[in-house]
């Protein structure tokens, strides 16, 4: 998986400068509309209910890039909102660019509060659900299941780190015998303090923020927490963050790298000054 961080290293570079030199704009906010309309191969990972989780799958459109056989490694962006609102669509920019560099990408829908009345734990639960259908539907996809990268912002990128370090949190019913643990995570100003840890200062507002998230998580703010469970062994990982961010405080990022290399796992920490939360949204960002 070296080569593959290095790869997303520096094909996701660009993007994001791209995005910091517009003055980080943010994204396409949703219109009201639902489900979204996204030009890409559509597949239901899950059922709810009546209720149809998709990835769209976001293919290289030059086929000299790949023979028939070749499985190709992807990643899948996992949309940031505070696990209440957003969109798929916040990540295709950078799906079709990774597109068009040799990797197959997806962009997922998962359950929101806004319009499923959930809480952060069903996200977990739809993220984990939606990496055991990348990796259980390899061959039909035409994709690597031991190449696979879960992508997110903010709360997607906490849902995203989620899948890889989180113990429990599976839907009831799946077939837990196919990991759904990913095989590298690339994690855009991401949610991974949760719950209060020990040698990490934090003002006391965000302490008090901290201490109540138990309601809007529906678990455990620990349980929930990448921080508190990091351990050797896990998928490597490069975060980007803006340090102007004043959502997600940079010393919480700084930590999980800190813990993260400790563990002797591998872990890059991108920062960028004067980059405010979800700087890597990119201006006029439409399907």
């Amino acid at each position: 998986m070296r080569i593959v961080l290095s790869l997303l290293i520096f094909l996701l570079m660009p993007s994001l400068i791209w995005a910091q030199t517009a003055g980080g704009k943010k994204g396409k906010k949703e219109t009201g509309a639902w489900p979204p309309e996204i030009s890409g191969e559509k597949h239901v990972y899950k059922k709810v209910g009546e209720r149809e989780l998709c990835l769209w799958k976001i293919a290289d459109p030059d086929s000299s890039l790949r023979t028939a056989d070749q499985r190709q490694p992807c990643i899948v962006f996992f949309f940031g909102g505070g696990w209440t609102s957003g969109t798929p669509e916040q990540f295709l920019p950078q799906a079709k660019y990774l597109a068009t560099r040799g990797m197959v990408a997806f962009v997922a829908d998962y359950r929101v509060a806004s319009r499923d009345k959930v809480k952060a734990a069903a996200c977990v639960e739809d993220a984990k659900s939606a990496i055991r259908y990348l990796r259980s539907n390899a061959d039909q996809l035409g994709i690597d299941g031991g190449r696979i990268c879960a992508a997110g912002g903010s709360a997607g990128g906490h849902i995203a780190c989620a899948t890889a370090l989180l113990p429990g949190f599976d839907a009831a019913n799946e077939k837990t015998d196919v990991s759904s643990a990913p095989n590298a995570l690339a994690l855009f100003n991401p949610a991974v303090v949760l719950s209060p840890l020990p040698g990490l200062p934090v003002p006391n507002e965000a302490e008090q923020k901290l201490l109540t998230l138990k309601e809007r998580l529906g678990a455990e703010p620990e349980s929930m927490s990448p921080a508190h469970h990091v351990r050797a062994g896990l998928p490597p990982a490069i975060i980007f963050h803006g340090r102007a961010d004043s959502t997600v405080n940079v010393r919480t990022v700084e930590k999980f790298t800190e813990l993260m290399l400790a563990a002797g796992n591998r872990c890059e920490l991108k920062l960028y000054d004067d980059a405010p939360h979800g700087f890597f949204n990119l201006p006029n960002n439409t399907p």
